[in-house]
């Protein structure tokens, strides 16, 4: 057995197998995409045996790109699309509906009855750290129990298993012998209490949810089963785990208080380390699992900014002023500075701290010089006042970002990290390995198989690539943030 780490990362659009050097330099990388289905309006769905076709063909494809055979990886680490909720039968192993992902709102009827119960709501905020919304697990799995023919009496009887997308990959990779999930991704399917650290009875209660289609809950870093020798030829233990957002704090070493991660991809997610405490937002943020390792839970705070790339996109595709995200960079720096023009990306409303489903987009302070050039810039300024917003949000609950790690694609453009740093005021880091989500999984993996002997070891593994620095005074930061401040009031509807 040898050193390697192989780390699956089965991500909303496509599923990625990488192999991971005992340093955490990356050895290859094999891709595939899978299809959207959006069979109704605000419906979302995935096909689970596409999910897993997926995955095992990049698992296998891997190791043709490299020199290396599967007897060399010590272990497996999983990261995956959280909250998207799969039901499958533990005999046949067969799903009786497909995943119905994160982004679906089907559920949001429902929730809107249950919001009427003040007494509900504050529960699941002081036992989940969540909000009541679909965009959870447990709406979404009572829908599958109440609409498909059957499900519920096999639920009752005990022949239906739930589970997010890590439970289902480990359930199949070892041949339906384990069903498990770790602490991460227990904490956002709304019925798990984070500060006992075990599945809530009054939310499988309020939701009807029979308790044994649940998954044992294990460490980030634990023993979740062997892969079968029939899918790559050899056993290999899965040993790590951990939900995307939360497994990408990991691969940023973020493990002092303080320390936070903002991850630039179609939208934003920025988790920050809030210790051994569960921190209670007063600004709809999400209280989170961070990571739980021997036992011991560490928590976070989480905001999230819907547009990041998917406004690059819109620049391309929508408004055609560019072919390439790559041309973003050269027009900002063409840009007139202060030229007071801000672009507010509320194309589906307006996420942390707003919440405001109703509003929608606007470019604002056009004159008759401003140019292609002004509006890229905005558009990419606009997320860094995003980011600024949810900075902000956290300090007013009490929970100062000490430490800004960036990754995601955007996190490349050296102009916008530039702003960024501007903007917050604060150093923002870059690493030179920017796939720290599938990291973070390998982390943990060669945590518990004793590729890394500590904590301390991964911290050492991670090696910063770019520091920037504010450039702006505190009065150019406050009055280009008042701007945008007038922006986001002038669109906002609630």
């Amino acid at each position: 057995m040898g050193q390697y780490i192989l780390a699956i990362d089965q991500g909303t659009t496509s599923s990625r197998s990488i192999i991971f050097a005992p340093d955490g330099a990356i050895v290859a990388v094999a891709q595939q995409e899978f299809s959207q289905k959006y069979p109704q309006d605000g419906w979302v769905e995935h096909d689970p045996e596409e999910i897993w076709e997926s995955v095992t063909t990049t698992m296998k494809q891997v190791f043709d790109k490299c020199s290396l055979s599967p007897e060399d990886i010590a272990t497996v680490g999983i990261t995956n699309q959280r909250e998207t909720t799969l039901v499958w039968n533990k005999d046949t192993g067969k799903p009786v509906y497909p995943a119905i992902v994160w982004q679906d709102r089907r559920t949001a009827q429902q929730c809107r009855e249950l919001d009427d119960d003040e007494s509900l709501v504050a529960h699941i905020n002081e036992s989940t750290g969540l909000l009541l919304d679909p965009y959870f697990s447990a709406s979404k799995l009572a829908w599958i129990l109440d609409n498909v023919e059957g499900a519920r009496e096999q639920a009752e009887a005990g022949d239906l298993l739930f589970g997010t997308v890590d439970t289902f990959l480990i359930w199949r990779l070892t041949n339906g012998e384990s069903h498990k999930t770790d602490a991460t991704n227990a904490s956002r399917t709304m019925l798990f209490d984070i500060n006992e650290q075990c599945w809530d009875e009054r939310l499988l209660s309020t939701f009807n949810i029979p308790k044994t289609m649940l998954p044992e809950v294990m460490d980030c870093a634990d023993e979740f089963g062997v892969v079968s020798k029939d899918i790559l030829g050899c056993t290999i233990p899965i040993q790590g785990v951990a939900g995307d957002q939360q497994a990408a704090l990991v691969g940023q070493a973020c493990f002092e208080k303080g320390m936070a991660k903002s991850t630039y991809g179609t939208g934003c997610f920025m988790i920050l380390n809030t210790g051994d405490e569960p921190l209670q937002s007063k600004n709809r943020l999400l209280t989170t699992v961070g990571y739980r390792l021997n036992g011991k839970t560490t928590y976070a705070l989480e905001g999230s900014i819907f547009m990041a790339g998917a406004t690059v996109q819109w620049l391309r595709d929508g408004l055609k002023l560019i072919d390439d995200a790559s041309e973003t960079e050269a027009l900002a720096q063409r840009a007139r500075q202060d030229n007071g023009v801000f672009l507010v990306p509320a194309f589906t409303g307006l996420g942390a701290p707003y919440w405001d489903p109703d509003a929608r987009g606007a470019i604002l302070g056009l004159t008759r010089d401003t140019g292609i050039s002004e509006i890229v810039a905005a558009g990419l300024q606009s997320v860094c006042y995003q980011t600024k917003d949810l900075q902000k949000a956290m300090e007013s609950d009490g929970a100062r970002p000490t430490t800004i790690r960036v990754d995601g694609g955007m996190s490349r453009n050296d102009w916008v990290m530039g702003f960024l740093s501007d903007v917050l005021g604060a150093e923002v880091e870059r690493p030179e390995i920017t796939e720290t989500t599938a990291l973070g999984a390998a982390f943990l993996a060669g945590l518990q198989a004793g590729v890394f002997t500590s904590v301390d070891s991964l911290t050492e593994c991670w090696k910063s690539d770019s520091i920037f620095t504010p450039r702006l005074s505190k009065e150019e930061r406050d009055k280009a943030y008042d701007g945008w401040k007038n922006a986001v009031a002038r669109i906002r509807c609630s």
